[in-house]
């Protein structure tokens, strides 16, 4: 599903250099759950940002679904992201002035969905993670572990084949963590889909079923 070759990313900030990754190779199978792991500035977020075509390499090759993303363009990424990948954030990046439904179905407007058809994915995929009663309610009206709950029904909600969770459980206590990692990977083995989640925290580590540590822009090891 997805194969990084050579990967290798340098900063430069006036006439300093910062190598945030260095050669990176890695595959990983449709299905996967992976966890890119380590501590701040390890580089996890870096290869994340690659992965998802945000960020371009200073070098090397990063193929999904048979396609070189680095040499897609910002539309023809844009056009990608928007079929085959989904994306869970720390900081939850819900619209404020829209409803859990509304935040929820918006993906699916720039796939051309019709409306009752995006109402009925979102209405869906919102009771998949326990939401039924929250439908009309704004992200200012929920707790962060409902907040988290629509940001994953949203990237959920066109059935992505790839989904990206960037640190997803940063914001929330310990027992809303757990039950957010079960409902994340549950739906995710439900459907055979691949996922990569960055962290720093092993409770989060042990859902993943390869562990891919990092340290200062290398791969440490890969722990199966």
């Amino acid at each position: 599903m997805i194969e990084v070759k050579n990967l290798r990313k340098i900063y430069r900030m006036g006439n300093e250099k910062i190598v945030a990754l260095n050669n990176v190779n890695l595959t990983v199978d449709k299905g996967e759950i992976c966890c890119l792991f380590g501590t701040s500035g390890s580089g996890k977020s870096t290869l994340l940002n690659m992965l998802a075509g945000l960020e371009k390499p200073t070098k090397g090759n990063i193929i999904i679904k048979k396609k070189n993303i680095e040499t897609l363009s910002e539309v023809q990424l844009a056009i990608f992201r928007q079929k085959y990948i989904g994306f869970v954030f720390q900081s939850y990046n819900l619209l404020p002035a829209l409803t859990a439904l509304e935040n929820v179905a918006l993906p699916l407007i720039f796939q051309g969905v019709a409306q009752a058809e995006r109402e009925k994915r979102a209405r869906k995929i919102l009771k998949e993670v326990g939401l039924s009663k929250r439908l009309h309610h704004k992200p200012t009206e929920m707790s962060g572990g409902q907040q988290q709950r629509v940001s994953i029904a949203r990237a959920f909600v066109n059935n992505p084949t790839i989904l990206f969770a960037d640190e997803p459980t940063g914001n929330l206590d310990t027992a809303t963590t757990l039950e957010i990692m079960d409902m994340i990977t549950g739906i995710a083995k439900a459907h055979n889909q691949t996922m990569i989640i960055v962290s720093h925290d092993d409770e989060i580590a042990h859902y993943a079923h390869k562990v891919i540590t990092m340290r200062d822009g290398n791969i440490e090891n890969i722990k199966v």
